[in-house]
């Protein structure tokens, strides 16, 4: 396994099972694309595989072993079973040993060198989370799009901090909505930039371990959401442009194909669902075709530079 990078700014992305292997590598094979320069961590549970390790392994791709984060009361989380994993995505808060680490969700592609987040002014770990810029992120949509009946009844289009801005779609590309738009405030945690801090780590620990946890539907998210209400800084959408806002009727008026830094491929299916067994893209969401041409070119290399080919 690749030793733990020595760089005290870093990527991270969390890998539980190998069924995101491949968004990984294409995404580690994009931020080395887009000239990074600050090196992708996995993060692994004990769930991920030996086979999955040493994919990681012989493409040079450092790793770190963390604990599978649950709360101590169980969240029946049945409709949505993929945030089981994600209180593991809240670990980078306690990696004491970075001063920057900007975790990133497996199912992105980066387009454009966004290495601007690692300078990005938050709060120094010293002031333990009280202050008024503890990470930052990008907004949740919370349109549900694809009228998810489980999903919270106020996740409407009027509620949604992206449709504030339809108005003014070019401030949209370098201004966010501030979270006190909407009466909802919520962010998407694919994307979190954090300075590390034990203090503000056993906030978050503190707290999914209280009697809050009935109101967490969306695991992470809620979490940061509520903890820290009015105290994140809010990342214009191209930082973690959800596939569903280029839909249309959703929040195209905003998109801006050549504007996006990172696209985040949320829900089912992912890109990596839509090739045929050539690796081809036969999907509908063009979207989707963009992270396939990545993956070509990311295997092309691979195989030019003698890596044997594990199926990933």
């Amino acid at each position: 396994m690749a030793r733990p990078t020595e760089s005290r700014k870093v990527w991270t992305t969390l890998i539980t099972n190998t069924d995101y292997l491949s968004g990984l590598l294409t995404l580690d094979y994009s931020l080395k694309a887009q000239k990074s320069a600050y090196p992708l961590l996995a993060l692994y549970t004990d769930t991920f595989p030996p086979v999955g390790l040493a994919a990681l392994a012989s493409r040079g791709i450092p790793a770190k072993r963390i604990p599978y984060i649950l709360p101590a009361v169980h969240k029946d989380y049945s409709n949505d079973p993929r945030f089981y994993d994600c209180w593991s995505k809240l670990t980078p808060f306690s990696l004491t040993e970075y001063d920057r680490i900007v975790q990133l969700d497996s199912d992105m592609l980066i387009l454009k060198n966004m290495d601007e987040l690692m300078d990005l002014e938050l709060d120094p770990p010293e002031l333990s989370g009280q202050g008024r810029r503890v990470f930052a992120a990008g907004h949740a949509c919370v349109c549900n799009p694809l009228k998810k009946p489980h999903y919270p009844k106020d996740w409407i289009a009027a509620n949604c901090a992206f449709t504030s801005q339809h108005d003014n779609p070019d401030e949209a590309q370098v201004v966010a909505a501030d979270p006190s738009v909407g009466p909802l405030g919520f962010m998407n945690g694919g994307l979190q930039v954090v300075n590390p801090s034990q203090a503000v780590y056993d906030l978050i620990i503190d707290y999914i371990n209280s009697d809050a946890l009935p109101n967490l539907d969306f695991a992470d998210q809620s979490v940061l959401t509520n903890l820290f209400k009015g105290r994140w800084v809010p990342l214009p959408y191209i930082y973690n442009a959800l596939k569903t806002l280029r839909w249309p009727g959703v929040h195209d008026k905003i998109w801006r194909d050549d504007q996006v830094k990172n696209i985040h491929y949320i829900l089912a299916p992912k890109p990596w669902d839509e090739m045929d067994t050539e690796g081809k893209f036969i999907g509908k969401d063009e979207s989707h075709s963009w992270w396939v041409n990545y993956n070509q070119e990311r295997l092309k290399a691979e195989k030019a530079a003698g890596i044997p080919a594990d199926g990933f």
